[in-house]
């Protein structure tokens, strides 16, 4: 892998849970998903997050999404206090600084790889001069610049997440969460799939949270965030408290 090229700790604190608790359900049938967690996570860094099925991952993960909020705790994003934000600005929020990546790729089936990546830029209203122009050179970048114009049906797997990335990066993001990128592929496009994340997050400083269940696809991250029963796991057994 490559090595690092400066000091990620030292960037300011981009995402930070305090106390973040979720619950859902009420009296007997209530479900604690996340039990007060904190974490930090630096501008520029790569993250891994880990934890077995029903360890609170997911919802964290949809927390740091914008996709739901805290029952209590603070989540601030860039020194913003997302819990204080109307589901519109926590929309705006998701558009305008988040990317995302999926097992699944999702894509349109019967649009083009250029189509595809244009997609945030619609909906931000970016002229379309403009967004073909960044749509193509977000394709460029992932290695599919002479694969615009093919539909995803036309695509390998591998090819269709390269897309999905170009789609995820076309507007710049400040972070990208990637869920499972690699779990719809073979070993050999898992490991470009890889590489290429790598090298957006340490050429281009683009912060990257990844779900995996994979300790081979964490060893790509600077570190790994392992959840146990809604709580940190820090290895000690007490879920990092």
């Amino acid at each position: 892998m490559t090595p690092m090229h400066r000091d990620k700790v030292s960037e300011p604190v981009l995402i930070d849970f305090s106390g973040v608790a979720k619950v859902y359900g009420r009296g007997h049938a209530a479900i604690n998903a996340l039990d007060g967690i904190d974490f930090a996570i630096h501008g520029g860094e790569f993250v891994a997050v880990m934890g077995p099925s029903g360890s609170g991952k997911s919802t964290c993960m949809n927390i740091l999404g914008c996709l739901d909020t805290p029952t209590a705790g603070t989540y601030r994003f860039d020194g913003v206090d997302v819990g204080s934000l109307s589901r519109d600005q926590r929309a705006l929020l998701r558009r305008h600084y988040l990317g995302f990546v999926f097992q699944g790729f999702n894509l349109l089936n019967r649009t083009s790889a250029l189509e595809n990546v244009e997609l945030p830029l619609i909906y931000r209203k970016v002229p379309l001069g403009r967004r073909r122009e960044q749509a193509r050179a977000a394709l460029a970048m992932v290695g599919l610049e002479n694969w615009a114009h093919h539909t995803p049906g036309e695509l390998s797997g591998g090819q269709q997440q390269r897309v999905a990335i170009a789609r995820a990066i076309v507007s710049e993001p400040k972070v990208l969460f990637a869920d499972e990128p690699t779990g719809n592929l073979d070993s050999a496009r898992s490991k470009e799939i890889m590489e290429l994340l790598q090298d957006f997050n340490q050429r281009q400083g683009i912060t990257i949270v990844m779900v995996t269940h994979e300790a081979e696809m964490a060893a790509y991250a600077d570190r790994r965030i392992d959840f146990l029963d809604g709580r940190i796991d820090d290895g000690s057994g007490e879920g990092g408290r």
